[in-house]
């Protein structure tokens, strides 16, 4: 096993998108040994720059996502995606919606587009959002772009794993308001509106404009407002080159990556005690004992998991 390991990370350091594409899947698929994997993907990382894309469904990501990997492509550099599609209901499975929206950069040879499920993903789809990233990094990358189904606590969490994140709006939806509401300000380096070619984009531009002003939250930079329209291809190399930019608050972004990895080490930890946890009260009974207690009305799910800690607190 260990062997077969081997040879898809030298596939890695040999460039083989094959090699990739499979180490992928069984890191997704948390086969025995993805962690020792992983610690030898590790050292190989740590050159590529990580962009978030998220925004309201039906704000035109994927194309915009597409134009942006293509403007990245005619600049020189190499590019991988990460989709985050919805699952499908049967499969469990991404629906791979927005790779279809991606079809005309399917044969950039400098464009590997992978997508990932919102459900169903063993461990976590954060976690695994970033040991894919990882894996691309280790490839050798350039760029590597998230772009997520929308707003929800998910998207949020797999965003905070980018360097920088764009919020994508557009005129007509008041998305200006949802994203105060989606609980995105916090974390949006730039906002983009897309569809800019539609009535009332300067008027959101306005609105966006007015929230940051009014945000105690914000400290030195603000982050920079731009119109764009994908599908008319207006306003992407001003984007990718925002995009780009280097921050000027180096501090801020120290911070920032010191409470990305704060929280990658207590994710991993803290799913790895409950499956050792579990683990544990599975084999020894103890879990189907406590079932059929709470189902006679003897005891209950609050009494049980204090009781079952303190046991195996004294193991």
């Amino acid at each position: 096993m260990k062997n077969s390991w081997d040879k898809l990370i030298q596939g890695i350091r040999e460039k083989d998108i094959r090699a990739m594409a499979r180490l992928i899947t069984r890191i997704e698929n948390r086969e025995d040994g993805w962690k020792t994997a992983m610690t030898e993907i590790y050292p190989l990382t740590g050159k590529a720059r990580v962009f978030g894309i998220t925004g309201s469904p039906g704000a035109g990501k994927s194309t915009l996502t597409s134009e942006i990997a293509k403007e990245l492509a005619d600049r020189g550099y190499t590019i991988g995606i990460i989709a985050v599609d919805p699952s499908s209901p049967f499969s469990g499975g991404a629906l791979l919606g927005d790779r279809l929206r991606m079809q005309q950069i399917f044969t950039v040879k400098e464009i590997y587009i992978r997508s990932m499920a919102t459900r169903g993903m063993l461990g976590g789809l954060c976690q695994a959002a970033r040991d894919v990233i990882r894996i691309m990094d280790a490839f050798g990358k350039d760029v590597i772009l998230i772009e997520t189904v929308g707003v929800g606590q998910d998207e949020i969490e797999i965003v905070k794993t980018a360097d920088r994140v764009m919020v994508v709006c557009i005129p007509g939806m008041g998305d200006g308001i949802q994203a105060i509401k989606a609980g995105v300000m916090e974390i949006a380096d730039l906002y983009v509106i897309n569809k800019a070619d539609k009535p009332g984009a300067d008027e959101v531009e306005a609105d966006i404009q007015a929230m940051l002003s009014l945000s105690s939250d914000l400290e030195g930079e603000v982050p920079p407002v731009l119109q764009t329209s994908a599908l008319k291809k207006q306003g992407i190399p001003e984007l990718v080159s925002a995009l780009l930019k280097n921050p000027s608050d180096t501090q801020k972004q120290k911070v920032k990556e010191e409470i990305r990895i704060k929280e990658e080490i207590l994710s991993l930890m803290e799913r790895e005690v409950f499956r050792q946890v579990r683990s544990a009260w599975e084999n020894d009974g103890s879990l189907q004992d406590s079932v059929s207690q709470v189902m006679q009305k003897t005891s209950d799910p609050y009494t049980i998991v204090k009781q079952m800690l303190l046991n195996h607190k004294h193991r």
